[in-house]
């Protein structure tokens, strides 16, 4: 069955290509509208030679990455049975500022500083806005309707991300499964590696919302979790698949008010659930009790090529709704520890980082900012915090490591709340200064404390099964205490000189030696950062 595209509130253009950009401070209302946006502004490149899905787009895209170059969209990709089109990483932030298009998609001035922006996704978090239900007619989601045999996954153009991969992916997208105990249904994003046309295997691991629902609930009762896979879905429903949201809220809630109006939902067409309106693509099905298929190796978001291939929760598909000429949104993982040139670390720190914040905030902790390490994508994060008493770091770092959205994060490093978390120098300085080896290292290491089995340095055998690895396996958990304590009155007696004079002795000492004063930014005083690695500033 299909219909002619829509694109609510703007028209589609004759060739289901993007629609008009969002005004200024206006959020993007689609995946589309969104590249609309980074057109205007000079950051996508359309890729009209083409290009096949089986490594050669994911390779263009990790050059585009790793040059901080422009989103590439591949308008034409061979062996594609359906005329869709790749997107690679489209929410990759640029290496000086990566919550830049972030901000950018949410309708917030992408020039924002770090805290800025921060405080403005947070502001928004604190106030979410019911979605809408749309009908089939106006979602354009809904364009193009295959079911049964018509359902094909292979006639779309999966990416074969990495050579090393066990198959092709579906690795940028928000999956919605109910919970069978109440109203409540859950956002996230959970890997599917495509196996035919009409099943794929789904990476869950206990530990987490939708694993959980599947392993404690379903399938104990031997009952099929009705599950639908939105690509492709507007900015601020994509990112909230990522966020640390509380068990039993509305995601879709969350996701207006981080947009700053409402969602619009459509009901699928197979199973009752709702999807967002926005999406390119929607594939409806079941996840099967008891049926497994092989998933993996993968390369991850920790750095490395993730194995051993495992059995993975099959998902059988019984619907593919989709938009003329789809989008297909999808991020280079995996390429090097270290490499955090991608979707997935640009949405860490622009928005589970946030969101994390706004948590231990709302829990009692008096947190400034926390922040992921921008080069260690889930694995490191840095909290700038008061220390209103003796014990509060570790039972903070106790409520941390044991609350489920902090499940793949091993490694904090606490500083003190003047000092920047998204800067590289200003916590290294913190590091050297602060962190005695003797006093402020703590280890958790119990066998209780929860943790995900995809970490390089568990063996094969040590992270267990799907099920299990999440508390068999052992565990790296630590923090750093690199707050000043009581070094602070010498800190702060370092730092007493007035900024203006630190920035004018700058300017004389570097006006002497030759250099071009316009060329050097001075306004940030001592602490302007410069980060090497880019030679750029962090801020």
């Amino acid at each position: 069955m299909s219909r002619p595209n829509r694109d609510v509130g703007r028209p589609p253009r004759p060739d289901g290509g993007t629609v008009a950009a969002p005004g200024p401070e206006e959020p993007a209302g689609s995946l589309r509208a969104y590249l609309a946006g980074l057109e205007a502004a000079g950051e996508l490149n359309r890729i009209e030679t083409p290009v096949s899905w089986n490594l050669e787009a994911s390779a263009i895209t990790m050059l585009a990455n790793d040059r901080d170059d422009r989103v590439p969209v591949f308008e034409s990709v061979t062996e594609s049975e359906i005329p869709a089109r790749l997107v690679g990483d489209p929410y990759r932030g640029p290496r000086n500022r990566p919550w830049a298009r972030p901000a950018r998609a949410l309708g917030l001035p992408p020039d924002l500083d770090g805290e800025e922006y921060y405080e403005r996704v947070i502001d928004r978090l604190r106030r979410p806005i019911e979605p809408t239900i749309v009908d089939d007619e106006t979602a354009p989601c809904k364009a193009v309707i295959r079911r049964g045999s018509d359902a094909d996954l292979f006639a779309l153009p999966w990416p074969y991300i990495h050579a090393a991969d066990g198959g092709r992916y579906s690795n940028l997208h928000t999956m919605v499964a109910p919970d069978p105990d109440s109203t409540w249904t859950d956002w996230s994003s959970h890997r599917a590696m495509i196996q035919d046309g009409d099943r794929a295997s789904v990476l869950l691991l206990a530990g987490e919302q939708t694993p959980n629902l599947f392993y404690y609930r379903y399938e104990r009762r031997d009952e099929p979790m009705p599950v639908a896979i939105a690509v492709g879905v507007e900015p601020a429903a994509q990112f909230t698949a990522s966020m640390w949201i509380p068990t039993g809220s509305d995601e879709a809630a969350f996701a207006g008010g981080l947009k700053g109006e409402p969602i619009e939902l459509v009901e699928c067409t197979t199973n009752d659930l709702k999807v967002p309106a926005s999406a390119e693509l929607v594939i409806e099905g079941q996840i099967l009790p008891g049926e497994r298929l092989d998933e993996g190796p993968f390369g991850d978001y920790f750095g490395y090529m993730h194995g051993p291939r495992r059995s993975m929760p099959v998902l059988e598909v019984e619907a593919v709704t989709h938009r003329e000429q789809p989008l297909i949104p999808f991020c280079v993982e995996g390429s090097g520890v270290g490499y955090s040139q991608n979707t997935s670390s640009t949405t860490e720190v622009a928005c589970v980082g946030p969101d994390a914040t706004l948590g231990l905030r709302a829990a009692g902790y008096d947190v400034e900012r926390c922040v992921p390490w921008r080069f260690t994508p889930r694995t490191v994060y840095v909290v700038s915090t008061d220390v209103p008493r003796p014990g509060y770091l570790h039972e903070l770092a106790n409520f941390i490591f044991t609350t489920w959205g902090m499940l793949h994060v091993d490694f904090f490093v606490f500083v003190d709340p003047d000092v920047d978390p998204l800067s590289t120098r200003e916590v290294l300085e913190a590091l050297a200064l602060y962190a005695d080896p003797e006093e402020d290292f703590h280890q958790f290491g119990a066998e209780a404390m929860p943790k995900v089995p995809l970490n390089i340095y568990q063996t094969p055998e040590e992270k267990g099964d799907a099920e299990t690895g999440t508390s068999k396996s052992k565990t790296a958990k630590a923090y750093i205490d690199a707050t000043a304590g009581t070094d602070a009155a010498a800190r702060d007696g370092a730092r007493s000189v007035p900024d203006e004079q630190l920035r004018e002795r700058a300017r004389k000492i570097l006006s002497g030696a030759g250099v071009d004063l316009s060329t050097v930014d001075l306004a940030g005083g001592p602490n302007a950062d410069v980060d090497s690695a880019s030679g750029g500033t962090d801020r």
